[in-house]
């Protein structure tokens, strides 16, 4: 009888500690904390807590921490096992984040089958949920079924159902250019207030991906970017507030450069004749190849032997259809040097 009033007391004791500490307890703490109260005692009384549902325990690092269960949420966790609160515990840490299998494994020490029924468990009660990453999509994460994913994970406003939503941006680009036009000047702040007002997306966009935006629609050549002086046109700004206008030159969708892969490659630079990156690998520049030259005409350019024929198809000239207009190539431009096709090295 004395026993039971020993726990009866400890249990009582714990709960006020806990509930003055809502962040929780360290084990050590809780100890300390507990003054004269044996040991034994006070974990028959934390085991007591625990089993209803009372006090919920997880770890930070290698550190215990006892958190006093709030009272409407004690009712959901009937029936559920130690295992199962031990992972819903490490999920519910994870926060909007979520955690995968393989950490709650090593958070948790528990094995692989053990974490599988938990999971299982704690799915069908819709405590959790499982989200996939856009970093990849084959990886689940489990994170508490009221959560909204982050950014992070579901790759933000840009991404609907982990797809990118190119149809989306292109509206809120307009939306942003006409805004430009209309005001002339319009700082990004400015453009997400009223993008926001117009009320044409339910979406939460924050300023930088606002900012986002405006960097595409730069490149784009829709607008261009500009800094105010303060003074003039710029004098509703504060100095140095970067702008954005309507685009004094439209770039030109097409070019010399753009109708060959050369032209867009983003690693020209690294390009060598005998290097990793070459003409002799690129899948692209034999594509391209493929419509400038012929295959024929380079059959036809490997059959004369003679120094006087190879001399003669040296100084002819073909048509080679390059964009618009027609131009006039000389042979010996396009040839290599061992008569081979300049496609092929």
């Amino acid at each position: 009888m004395a026993a039971k009033a020993a726990v009866g007391v400890a249990v009582n004791r714990i709960l006020d500690l806990l509930e003055a500490s809502p962040d929780g307890l360290p084990q050590e703490s809780l100890n300390d904390s507990l003054g004269s109260i044996d040991q034994a005692v006070a974990a028959q009384a934390l085991n007591m807590l625990l089993s209803r549902r009372q006090v919920q325990i997880f770890k930070q690092g290698s550190t215990l921490i006892y958190k006093r269960q709030a009272k409407d949420e004690a009712g959901k966790f009937k029936g559920l096992t130690p295992d199962d609160m031990l992972v819903y515990q490490v999920i519910q840490q994870a926060s909007n984040m979520g955690i995968w299998t393989k950490d709650m494994k090593r958070n948790t020490n528990l094995q692989q089958p053990q974490v599988a029924k938990a999971l299982k468990n704690l799915e069908a009660r819709n405590l959790i949920k499982a989200v996939k990453s856009i970093a990849n999509k084959n990886k689940k994460v489990y994170m508490l079924a009221e959560l909204k994913p982050s950014k992070e994970l579901t790759g933000g406003a840009w991404y609907t159902d982990q797809q990118f939503d190119s149809e989306f941006i292109n509206v809120m680009k307009q939306q942003c250019v006409q805004f430009v036009l209309k005001q002339g000047l319009a700082s990004v702040e400015s453009i997400a207030d009223a993008v926001r007002k117009s009320g044409i997306t339910k979406e939460e966009l924050r300023v930088k991906d606002y900012k986002q935006l405006m960097d595409m629609l730069v490149l784009d050549g829709e607008v261009e970017e500009t800094v105010s002086t303060g003074v003039g046109p710029f004098a509703a700004f504060p100095p140095d507030t970067v702008l954005y206008r309507s685009a004094q030159s439209r770039l030109s969708e097409t070019s010399a450069f753009t109708s060959i892969p050369c032209g867009v490659c983003p690693v020209l630079h690294e390009c060598t004749s005998d290097g990793l990156i070459s003409p002799k690998t690129c899948t692209l520049w034999q594509q391209q190849c493929k419509v400038l030259f012929p295959e024929q005409l380079w059959s036809d350019l490997s059959r004369p032997k003679s120094k006087v024929a190879k001399d003669a198809v040296r100084t002819t000239t073909v048509k080679a259809k390059v964009g618009k207009p027609d131009i006039v190539a000389p042979y010996e431009q396009i040839i290599s040097q061992d008569e081979g096709n300049p496609c092929t090295g």
